[in-house]
C-alpha cells in the first residue's frame, strides 16, 4: 500500500515516530481540490514506494483530527506538509500538479538527508 490513511489516534506513531521522510496529505471530503489532488498524491506515492512515506489525514473526521491539524499549523486544505523523524520540514498549500509534487518530494528528500545527518533524536 502506498498511501495509508492516518487520524489523530495513529499520528504519533505513523508520522511523529516514522523513520523515514514522511508526506502527509490534510484533506477532506468536501474540498475539491483535495478531491483533484487523491489520485496525483497516490500516483506520485506509487512512485516512491521504500523511499519515502505517504499518508493522508482526513482533518474533518472527527474533533481530535482537527485538533492535530490545528496544531500542525494546517489553516486550509489541501495541504501537504513534510516531517523528517517527526520533525516539520516544510509544507504547501493547494493542488500541485504531478511533476512539480515530485519535484518538491525531491527536494525535501535532499533535505532529509541532511536533517538526519544534524539532528539527535528527541527522548
Amino acid at each position: 500500500m502506498s498511501v495509508v490513511d492516518v487520524d489523530a489516534e495513529s499520528w504519533e506513531r505513523e508520522v511523529l515516530k516514522s523513520d523515514v521522510l514522511t508526506v502527509v496529505d490534510f484533506w477532506h471530503e468536501g474540498c475539491p481540490w483535495c478531491i483533484m489532488l487523491n489520485p496525483v498524491f497516490k500516483e506520485v506515492a506509487d512512485e516512491y514506494v521504500g523511499k519515502a512515506k505517504f499518508v493522508r489525514f482526513n482533518v474533518l473526521r472527527s474533533t481530535k483530527n482537527r485538533y492535530v491539524a490545528l496544531s500542525q499549523g494546517v489553516m486550509g486544505t489541501p495541504t501537504i506538509a513534510f516531517y523528517c523523524g517527526g520533525r516539520y520540514v516544510g509544507s504547501i498549500v493547494g493542488f500541485i500538479p504531478k511533476e512539480d509534487l515530485k519535484h518538491i518530494v525531491e527536494d525535501m528528500m535532499k533535505r532529509y538527508k541532511e536533517c538526519v545527518r544534524q539532528s539527535t533524536k528527541l527522548e
